[in-house]
């Protein structure tokens, strides 16, 4: 079951970017792709601790977070969706803050920004999002709000997903699966994986419609994501978009990727690079000139610099925060440390 004879409808009257909207998705590509390189450097500094880089993902990140309606719709990210986090306008220090490892989840607000903590468990963000999307379809609301939940196809293969699926199409629940199809579950390649090769085809199984792109491609990742949350939020359930792309780094900082892949393999199935290609797309359609891409340039590394100084600045966060933020119900042993804690911060 594809994905546009179903919405072909819904999707006719859908206006094509403008010249304006698509200069915005080059100077949010050129951001993210600024700050993703910039947060490995600052991991090799000692900046921050860990980061999961998405050199090459971009487009598919970009793109899928710009069609995301900020008011109605709530997205359920991975550790790696920097790309969506930007495109929403998240705090970027208040979302780096997680890989500082100075705050878990990160401290942006999420009923703010629509945009959940970030979620580290594989898959797990996939749960969390159907119950949000049911959530929706319980309240009855007359505009419906649509979850969007990333995932890896890696984590395509984790049982919580096939669960996830399941329910939302029996329910109909207005959740959108966005698959990024990176080529790699950190060190094992996807057709060594995923039976059939294809996370999409697995939607046929539930009787949810699925479409294919490609991920390097911003415009058409936003089309398919603007054409999937038309369908979500007409009531028509659940939609699975797969984006075949490449994780042009590692994994994550603590990865080698050239203990399961050579250079040559990376170069031949990393293709062209999305910041590229969809500079000589604007470049071909007269949208934008040299100065333009210059000065977003000029913007990304401005921006990069004032978020580095933003998490240099964080300072630790006070521990008596666990006991009014982690947990719900403490136990008589918590409470007391908690007494003590505050009886002993009075007075110091």
């Amino acid at each position: 079951m594809t994905l546009k004879p179903v919405l072909a409808a819904l999707d006719d009257d859908a206006a094509p970017l403008t010249h304006h909207q698509l200069r915005e998705l080059y100077t949010l590509m050129v951001a993210v792709r600024h700050l993703d390189t910039a947060a490995v450097a600052w991991q090799r500094q000692g900046i921050i601790p860990g980061y999961a880089p998405e050199l090459g993902q971009e487009a598919a990140q970009v793109g899928s977070g710009y069609a995301v309606d900020r008011v109605r719709d709530f997205v359920f990210p991975t550790y790696r969706e920097m790309g969506v986090a930007r495109a929403m306008g998240v705090d970027m220090v208040g979302y780096m803050s997680t890989h500082k490892a100075t705050w878990h989840g990160g401290m942006y607000n999420p009923l703010e920004s629509r945009f959940a903590p970030i979620q580290a468990v594989v898959a797990g963000s996939v749960l969390h999002a159907v119950g949000w999307a049911h959530g929706q379809t319980l309240a009855g609301a007359q505009e419906t709000g649509v979850a969007v939940t990333y995932f890896g196809d890696g984590a395509s293969s984790q049982g919580d997903v096939h669960e996830a699926m399941n329910f939302a199409a029996v329910m109909k629940a207005p959740v959108v699966f966005f698959i990024q199809n990176n080529g790699w579950a950190i060190s094992v390649p996807t057709e060594r994986q995923v039976a059939g090769g294809s996370v999409a085809a697995r939607a046929a199984g539930y009787g949810i419609p699925s479409l294919q792109v490609d991920g390097n491609d911003v415009v058409a990742v936003f089309e398919a994501t603007r054409s999937a949350l038309a369908h979500c939020r007409a009531g028509n359930g659940p939609v699975v978009i797969e984006a075949m792309t490449y994780r042009r780094g590692p994994h994550s900082t603590a990865d080698d990727p050239g203990r399961y892949r050579t250079l040559d393999e990376e170069r031949l199935g990393a293709g062209e690079d999305p910041l590229e290609r969809f500079k000589q797309r604007l470049l071909a359609d007269g949208v934008a000139d040299e100065a333009f891409f210059a000065e977003a340039q000029r913007k990304a590394a401005e921006e990069e610099e004032t978020i580095r100084a933003g998490i240099a600045d964080l300072g630790p966060r006070p521990g008596a925060e666990m006991f009014s933020l982690v947990f719900q119900e403490p136990t008589p042993a918590l409470q007391s440390q908690a007494t003590a804690w505050r009886e002993e911060s009075e007075h110091a």
